[in-house]
């Protein structure tokens, strides 16, 4: 994956999030791979190593089926990339959030991930 723009590799990453494709994400992190959740407020929760961000993952995609992400504005600069994205989900108690997250890239693949949420 070396040498993949950041572009893409957020691209492919985003893809597999929305179809709930834990093995592909799995692929998509490098072994020391950060990422900090947007819940619980104020902080969030942090999650450091695959196994782990993979584990918040498969708890995600189980618990809520109908999530999908859609990116609104996407910048890229170097290794780094933030995108502002809307977050539906469906069931009982439907609904949507916006917010924004800030990643680095280290050789092909998402070695920090940080979410941010309006509200």
């Amino acid at each position: 994956m070396a040498g993949e723009t950041t572009e893409n590799v957020i691209a492919r990453f985003s893809e597999a999030v929305n179809a709930h494709d834990l093995a592909e994400v799995g692929r998509l992190l490098t072994d020391d791979t950060l990422f900090e959740n947007t819940f619980p407020p104020p902080d969030g929760s942090r999650y450091e190593g695959r196994d782990a961000v993979l584990g918040f993952w498969d708890d995600f995609f189980t618990s809520s089926p109908g999530a999908h992400f859609v990116a609104e504005e996407s910048i890229y600069c170097g290794e780094r990339a933030v995108v502002r994205w809307i977050y539906t989900w469906h069931g009982a108690d439907s609904g949507h959030v916006r917010g924004v997250d800030v990643f680095r890239v280290r050789d092909g693949r998402v070695a920090e991930k940080l979410s941010y949420v309006k509200g």
